[in-house]
């Protein structure tokens, strides 16, 4: 199972509308996938129609009960898209895990295990922070996608994210890598919108996707009815835009057997 972790430490950038419509497009192109949110905000969870009476089996009993991933997962509205569902409960995760000597890997410890073999490919919604619940995405994933929006603030958060992954190559996982960088909240009528693009581009050539995300009226509406951009409104610029990004998200991708 490929796993791949959207991550940004800073909050309103699109994370959670990119993880869980990257997710439906991979569902859409045939990946048998999973969608983790790790997020205690449970905002995919909710995007995803997951309603909260749903959520008995969720992130949060993964990480610390011990529980496996096919104890955890729920079906969703989209054919082939899987979730682990958030809860508030989430929020106390990091205190918890504190008290545990492998803190930092039970996460990795649950997705190495014989039953996420049922999935191509697994989508972690990390929290806007770089605590323990980040921590442990970052040690168990493959490599990560960071929604980037495209306003001069969001450089520091960058440069903040990268010394963290470094880190984290340096101690926990030598194997981690930055899959892509995707460029979101672009409005052309801003001029400054485009020179932190140009900005980026120019920093980190190839990691940033040639796709960017559009605001975009239809991307805000879609959570609210519980569906992602591309089942609500598969035509507007938001989802065209979601779906050529997975598109470059799936060239980046190794090759490998899917499952039947």
């Amino acid at each position: 199972m490929i796993k791949i972790a959207i991550a940004n430490q800073k909050g309103g950038v699109g994370k959670t509308t990119t993880a869980i419509n990257i997710a439906t497009a991979l569902a859409a192109s045939g990946w048998r996938t999973l969608l983790i949110d790790l997020d205690p905000q449970g905002n995919a969870s909710t995007g995803l129609g997951v309603k909260q009476s749903e959520r008995e089996n969720n992130s949060y009993k993964l990480l610390i009960s011990n529980t496996s991933l096919v104890e955890s997962y729920s079906e969703t509205n989209v054919p082939g898209l899987d979730i682990i569902p958030a809860t508030v409960n989430l929020s106390g995760a990091e205190v918890e895990l504190v008290d545990f000597q492998n803190r930092t890997h039970r996460l990795q410890t649950v997705l190495d295990a014989t039953d996420a073999q049922q999935w191509d490919i697994c989508i972690i919604d990390c929290p806007p922070s770089l605590g323990l619940l980040t921590i442990n995405a970052l040690v168990a994933v493959d490599s990560i996608v960071v929604p980037l929006q495209c306003e001069f603030f969001a450089l520091e958060g960058l440069s903040q994210l990268l010394q963290t992954v470094d880190r984290i190559q340096q101690r926990f996982n030598p194997d981690l890598s930055i899959l892509g960088v995707a460029l979101t909240m672009y409005d052309r009528r801003a001029r400054l919108t485009d020179q932190v693009a140009d900005d980026v581009r120019s920093c980190l050539g190839g990691l940033v996707f040639e796709t960017v995300i559009p605001r975009n009226v239809r991307l805000s509406e879609a959570p609210s009815h519980g569906m992602p951009a591309l089942v609500y409104d598969h035509r507007c610029a938001g989802s065209e835009a979601y779906i050529s990004l997975a598109r470059e998200l799936i060239a980046r991708l190794p090759e490998k057997e899917m499952v039947a």
